[in-house]
């Protein structure tokens, strides 16, 4: 399975899509997703399922939500687990750990918590907020994480901004200022040989609602600085991964397409972030189980929309209707849609090239 995997690799490289991808495009479109799960102890039944998940190559990766988090000792223990199954690519063990309110491992299991974005860029220097992240990303990978979902480098472009402002998740109104705290928190985690997520392209600071519960318009409020700390870290070689938000914006919109989150939009992933900036990094989507995207499309419809736009791994947190029979149902989708379109397929070889290359910098 293994070698096999291994060799659909090196065709895909050497020879395109066509000389591999019929017979193994489930296997490629597995790295493209990265679920989350229930359970908190290396011992679950839950875990040994998700094990074989990670195994067979029916997933790309896991993600941790504070609830998986019951102490230090046991995510250690299912973190090594994840990282012995034997599969080909190592799986991507993500977290949100930003600092302030959004951290998954906080000091109620003895975690060493670290400030917000705010509060960083107000008490810090680069060098000073350098050697916080390092060490925070030292903490994480002591414990086998290697993907954190951050940096925040939206702006505080509107200071009642009910998810960012509000919480502190920004470093700054200002680009400059933002792009350079945010770029601390990359060096950091690549010290520690960590990747990174920046976060939430286009830039949700201008927002006044929450995408995790429904459409959020920022056509009238978005302005185009909101680009720059993407645009910047893009050009000094620091996005690894890039977050797609559930953010409405009219100029992303096609003629006669309708609303479109920029999630879901070829005009915004594919026309303005990989042609437009030059982003040819991973392409990462928000929750595809928020209520942006739940309350406005169905399940196969939202993932073809997905990878139509340009996401290269489909992010489920699995808390809608919780269970690990999900990857099934959405390898079910990408493949059927992949023997129907060819340019479908295509995009998933393209995809799973942009993750491999992406996963071989792990350590």
């Amino acid at each position: 399975m293994r070698f096999c995997s291994r060799l659909v690799f090196l065709l895909v490289c050497f020879f395109g899509a066509g000389a591999a991808q019929a017979q193994n495009i489930r296997e490629m479109a597995g790295q493209m997703i990265l679920i989350g799960f229930l359970h908190d102890s290396a011992k679950s039944d839950q875990q040994s399922q998700l094990l074989a998940l990670i195994r067979n190559g029916q997933i790309g990766g896991v993600m941790y939500l504070k609830y998986n988090v019951k102490s230090l000792a046991e995510v250690s223990k299912m973190n090594k687990a994840f990282l012995q199954t034997g599969s080909e690519f190592a799986p991507f063990i993500a977290i949100d750990q930003e600092g302030g309110v959004v951290e998954r491992l906080t000091s109620s299991v003895g975690f060493k918590e670290i400030p917000r974005a705010r509060d960083v860029a107000l008490n810090m220097n680069k060098d000073s907020a350098l050697s916080l992240y390092t060490d925070l990303a030292k903490r994480m990978k002591k414990l086998g994480f290697n993907t954190n979902f951050g940096p925040v480098v939206d702006l505080i472009a509107n200071p009642n901004n009910p998810i960012i402002a509000k919480y502190g998740r920004a470093y700054s109104s200002r680009a400059d200022i933002t792009s350079k705290f945010a770029q601390a928190f990359v060096d950091g985690h690549h010290r520690a040989g960590m990747v990174t997520a920046l976060k939430h392209f286009p830039g949700h600071g201008s927002s006044a609602a929450d995408s995790h519960l429904g459409f959020v318009d920022i056509s009238s409020s978005w302005t185009s600085a909101e680009y720059e700390p993407f645009e910047t870290l893009i050009g000094a070689g620091k996005a690894d991964m890039i977050m797609a938000g559930h953010l409405y914006h009219s100029g992303y919109v096609r003629e006669g397409e309708g609303q479109v989150p920029a999630s879901l939009s070829p005009v915004a992933l594919t026309k303005v972030l990989r042609q437009g900036m030059g982003f040819d990094g991973v392409v990462i989507s928000d929750d595809m189980e928020m209520g942006a995207i739940t309350k406005h499309y169905g399940f196969e419809e939202a993932i073809v929309r997905a990878v139509n736009a340009g996401n290269d791994i489909l992010l489920f947190s699995n808390t809608v209707k919780p269970s690990l029979g999900l990857p099934k149902r959405i390898l079910d989708v990408l493949e059927a849609e992949a023997r129907r379109d060819p340019t479908f397929a295509d995009k998933i070889s393209a995809s799973y090239r942009r993750i491999v290359a992406l996963k071989s910098r792990l350590n």
